[in-house]
């Protein structure tokens, strides 16, 4: 097999890209709004300005959706590139160098064309709002759908997810400590703490700058893994999301929870600024706030495992929506004092990157939900559905601001002094009330309708185990043709790991040592490495890591498992190095884990291994005396087939 390892410049590379993709995504989604509302339209008549910025704000907010409609289609561009530079690096690249031209533009009037000729500069504005969209959702999905194709190593896409996740991080609360101080560095005029549109012309080329720069460092310096695997095997259309949602309860009801959710959250923090530069009157302080934000959400990632641990999935869930509905009621009494208002938003704050990894690795365990309940593995298609619901947020909550900036009088010319107390009470209501409304339904509904634990998961993942070798011949899903018939004849079975041979009807485990999964054997293990017994094909791939299914090319199916009761362990010291539909030779690494892990959890570290397809008619012959030592060379078993 090839070497899956990755270079320090690979990882930093897409470090690096993650940065600017989020630093381009927070200022679209966060700071454009504030530059559209305060300074785009500055005509003299107030009317005609709130008409023009409602304009702006519902052409916005439609485009998003028709960005939404797309979407599937440009996954499915993706995935039929075929380049010499890859499948997904030409669209990073090209759609970062468009997204960014086109970010400069909008954070212009486009030559006084908003004053001169109001319709012409909305139809130019649509046009290229929805050009920079497509072409940045090109490069979003392109970017976050490398990191498969960068190794088939279990512990090298951590790695590389470690470090993209922590420059993500950190681009998209840094444009929030460094936008105020840009724009009112470049400012000739500035405006009670709002700059003028010089400095937020400039804040848009330093960001657009660092977007394409970072772009251009994934193209160059990284490298996308040459194999089979990497073509297209299925389109993503909204026909094919609808159908799983609507099949798979668990993914339907965690994806209404966390879109309602999301939808509550993306407001809050769309507002965050207008409420430091309209209601505290200090535009400056969003900086300390942001810089806070960097290092509580690079806290809340490194402890996301020990608290999933300590308090489970659910229960650290609902300790977050706490948290923060604490944090929005403080924000609400906080009026002009910086150190409540600060201590409101962080407390706010903390808890989001712990509920996008709950309902990431709940999404995640819905696949196995659905693949139990329906007979096939949905992987991408059920993947797709979060990234759609933050999009969905994203448009509903820009057309929200924009209509409330209006509302309250925060748009060009209004500084923290001229917004009114109605119009404070308007902004109030609509930052806190409405978030803290949507927020609790969906918290109710993850309540009520969402009980897909990690206990119910490992007893899915244990259920499919048991059973996937006799459903392989019904699985439409797999992305390989091979036969599950054995081919007449002698086939030698190697040893999968080194240790001592020991009787299948010995192990700790009923259901295997009855047989009733098949005959095999098991191995007291004498060190963490499982190889390829044979020539064959990865059927199945748990989520879990500590099992693997295989279809040898001559039809012979096996399931080699890691320990007894490990599927609780979540994947924690496996190591995978291989990817379903991957075609492997006798030999090849599969899995590294690490059996002190395994015994430290009070688990059995045996290896446990069946022949699922074997009949009574089939000869199966151990060629080593059990409690003899075996390693990957020996040929351990010989079944026979007479025809």
């Amino acid at each position: 097999m090839k070497s899956n390892k990755q270079s320090m410049t690979s990882r930093v590379s897409y470090a690096f890209g993650a940065f600017g993709n989020d630093m381009f995504f927070a200022t679209l989604s966060t700071y454009f709004i504030m530059f559209v509302t305060t300074h785009l339209f500055n005509s003299g008549n107030a009317a005609q300005n709130d008409k023009m910025i409602s304009y702006i704000t519902l052409i916005i907010f439609l485009l998003r959706f028709v960005e939404l409609a797309i979407d599937p289609f440009i996954g499915n561009a993706i995935d039929n590139t075929s380049t010499r530079w890859g499948k997904f690096k030409p669209w990073v690249v090209v759609g970062g160098t468009v997204g960014s031209i086109a970010l400069i533009i909008l954070f212009t009037n486009m030559g006084g064309l908003n004053k001169s000729n109001p319709l012409l500069y909305l139809i130019i504005f649509g046009f290229i709002y929805i050009i920079m969209d497509i072409f940045y959702s090109f490069k979003d999905i392109g970017f976050w759908s490398m990191i498969p194709a960068l190794t088939f190593d279990s512990r090298e896409r951590e790695k590389t997810a470690t470090f993209a996740r922590i420059g993500s991080t950190i681009g998209g609360n840094l444009v929030g400590v460094v936008v105020m101080p840009l724009v009112l560095f470049f400012s000739l005029n500035s405006n009670g703490g709002t700059g003028d549109t010089r400095g937020w012309f400039w804040f848009a080329v330093i960001v657009a700058t660092i977007a394409w720069l970072s772009a251009v460092a994934v193209g160059i310096g990284t490298k996308e893994v040459d194999s089979d695997l990497r073509k297209n095997k299925e389109k993503t259309t909204f026909k094919k999301v609808l159908h799983i949602l609507t099949h798979n309860d668990q993914l339907m009801w965690i994806a209404l929870s966390y879109g309602l959710y999301t939808t509550g959250v993306t407001l809050v923090n769309s507002l965050e600024l207008y409420y430091f530069t309209f209601i505290l009157g200090n535009s400056s302080a969003f900086s300390i706030f942001a810089s806070l934000n960097i290092v509580t959400g690079l806290l809340s990632v490194s402890l996301f495992p020990k608290l999933a641990d300590k308090l489970n999935r659910r229960n650290l869930f609902f300790w977050c929506i706490l948290t923060m509905i604490i944090a929005l009621v403080l924000f609400v009494f906080a009026g002009q004092s910086l150190p409540m208002v600060l201590i409101a938003a962080v407390l706010f704050a903390i808890p989001q990157p712990l509920v996008f990894l709950v309902v990431l690795m709940t999404i995640s365990d819905s696949v196995e939900y659905g693949q139990l309940k329906l007979g096939h593995r949905d992987e991408s298609l059920t993947l797709s559905v979060r990234p759609l619901l933050d999009k969905l947020a994203g448009a509903i909550s820009n057309g929200v601001v924009g209509l409330t900036a209006v509302a309250a009088g925060m748009t060009t010319g209004a500084t923290a002094a001229s917004v009114s107390a109605s119009g404070q009470v308007t902004f109030k209501l609509i930052m806190f009330g409405l978030p803290i409304v949507i927020i609790l339904i969906g918290t109710y509904v993850f309540y009520r309708k969402v009980t897909l634990t990690e206990k119910k998961h490992a007893e899915i993942v244990d259920q499919l185990e048991r059973t996937w070798g006799k459903q392989l011949a019904d699985d439409s899903d797999s992305p390989v043709t091979t036969s599950t018939k054995i081919e007449a004849g002698a086939h030698d079975y190697n040893a999968p790991i080194a240790g001592e041979l020991v009787d299948l009807a010995s192990v700790n485990d009923p259901i295997f040592a009855n047989g009733a999964l098949g005959q095999g054997f098991a191995i007291k293990p004498s060190d963490g490495r499982v190889y390829a017994p044979f020539d064959g094909t990865v059927r199945i791939a748990f989520s879990t890591r500590h099992a693997v299914g295989l279809v040898s090319d001559t039809g012979v199916v096996t399931l080699i498992h890691i320990g007894i009761g490990t599927v609780a362990m979540q994947g924690t010291g496996f190591v995978t190095y291989f990817e379903r539909g991957q075609h492997v030779k006798r030999g090849d690494l599969l899995i590294e884990f690490w059996d002190k892990s395994i015994k430290d959890a009070g688990y059995d570290d045996t290896v446990i291994v069946t022949i699922t397809n074997s009949s009574a008619d089939d000869t199966l012959t151990l060629k080593k005396p059990l409690g003899s030592l075996v390693d990957k060379d020996d040929v351990i078993l010989t079944l026979e087939n007479n025809g």
